[in-house]
């Protein structure tokens, strides 16, 4: 996952050991998959509480951890005096589909692993804590990416709960029914903000200000979606990058490959043979 093992190897995050480790050092975690190129190391922490007893995040902290609950921690290093009992898994950016300006700012954000999805990742994060597996094994490489996409489906549910607004508001109704259509027709390379205005309904001026209102834009959204989709395809080696960027709406190999390059830091063949 470029990364899923915690910050001191197999076991939890000690006092000791409290500096970022640099991209792709074994000693932190998520080293099954290679960092962007060009030195990128932007990575978010996510922890998880592996004790049997509810703990806070640090001394005197008012952020409070039931046994297996997770903690985000945005952009923020987990520095200082950090509870031992807690777990810290480095999970690099350009394997994630949350918006940098959604957690990139948030300090701490608790998430109860007591059921749901968060449970899964809870119970997966706690499992990893207390295993070793090489980086270089396909195991290893292919458990990595599947908790990362595991990680990124959680983190998309904390986004919303942290910047979605009111779910009665009709707005926000209407915005997710937008997002819904988006991601049902992301291979159609004719979808465009009129064609989306048309079918809900509304004005094209109208369709950007929803997005707006999220932090991001019409075609922003359309194409972190698709980037993502054709991420996940390109490791499965069965189609070549131009025909998946074709299928998942792309028209020009070329503005594929540059906008890829620019979200991941790797070009499409790149991350293609990176997970082989």
């Amino acid at each position: 996952m470029g990364d899923v093992r915690p910050r001191s190897a197999a076991v939890p995050h000690r006092k000791a050991d409290t500096t970022a480790m640099p991209p792709g050092d074994d000693a932190g975690p998520f080293v099954y998959m290679p960092w962007p190129a060009g030195g990128d190391d932007r990575h978010l922490h996510l922890g998880v509480n592996l004790s049997d007893r509810t703990v806070p995040l640090r001394p005197g902290s008012p952020h409070v951890l039931s046994p297996g609950d997770l903690v985000v921690l945005g952009t923020v290093a987990p520095v200082g005096d950090l509870a031992e009992e807690v777990a810290f898994f480095r999970v690099p950016r350009f394997l994630l589909d949350v918006p940098e300006e959604t957690l990139g700012c948030a300090r701490v954000i608790r998430v109860s692993g007591s059921n749901g999805l968060a449970e899964c990742v809870s119970l997966l994060l706690s499992a990893l804590a207390r295993t070793s597996l090489s980086r270089d094994s396909a195991v290893g490489r292919r458990l990595g990416l599947n908790t990362a996409d595991l990680v990124a489906l959680l983190l998309n549910d904390v986004q919303e709960a942290v910047g979605a607004g009111d779910p009665a508001d009709p707005a926000h109704d209407l915005l997710r029914r937008v997002q819904t259509h988006i991601q049902e027709n992301l291979a159609d390379s004719s979808m465009s903000p009129d064609s989306i205005a048309r079918a809900h309904h509304i004005s094209v001026r109208y369709l950007h200000k929803l997005f707006r209102s999220s932090g991001t834009t019409v075609g922003a959204w359309i194409r972190q979606h698709r980037l993502a989709a054709c991420r996940l395809e390109l490791r499965r080696h069965r189609r070549s990058v131009a025909v998946v960027a074709q299928s998942w709406g792309f028209t020009s190999p070329s503005h594929f490959s540059r906008v890829f390059r620019q979200t991941y830091g790797l070009s499409p063949k790149q991350w293609q043979n990176s997970v082989l």
